[in-house]
């Protein structure tokens, strides 16, 4: 599949250049990290979540875990993890798992994470299980402008959280 219609549409729409990188076959965004050599923390992730107002997704550096009681306090609202067997109707041009952190292209309510922001360089899920786009930070706030940016996550290693 290489990188789904709908991400291709999106990158093209907001003339956002990119590069596609092929790294062997990978189940979570640590395997994606490891396979691709390519740091964790400059890896964006989608994590889907909703409530009574329906789905949004947190973008987060894969090394981080979303706070699911940090994101409810700050946003104001009951959202919980969404289980994976409802990613396929929401992203339809996807390998199951394989979400690109780019809700908007999905018409997905979308929270940036504020630590990716700053990232001279970030790589994404293109939309299956063996490709990365890699863009630059710059490119990162043009696909997520207008999204609400906060602290939504902390790394892995400092506590025990709830994870995506």
């Amino acid at each position: 599949m290489a990188i789904a219609q709908t991400v291709k549409d999106y990158l093209a729409q907001k003339s956002v250049h990119y590069e596609l990188l092929n790294h062997p076959h990978s189940g979570s965004s640590h395997e994606t990290s490891l396979a691709s050599h390519i740091s964790e923390d400059h890896i964006a992730k989608g994590v889907v979540v909703k409530d009574a107002s329906g789905y949004a997704m947190v973008v987060v550096p894969a090394v981080n875990y979303v706070e699911m009681k940090h994101v409810r306090k700050e946003l104001d609202r009951e959202l919980e993890l969404v289980e994976e067997d409802e990613f396929a109707k929401l992203f339809p041009d996807c390998e199951v798992g394989a979400v690109p952190p780019l809700g908007p292209a999905y018409q997905i309510e979308t929270f940036l994470d504020e630590s990716l922001t700053t990232l001279a360089n970030v790589y994404l899920e293109a939309g299956d299980h063996v490709h990365l786009l890699h863009i630059s930070g710059d490119d990162l706030k043009t696909l997520l402008s207008g999204v609400r940016h906060g602290h939504f996550s902390h790394e892995k290693h400092h506590s025990r959280l709830e994870e995506s």
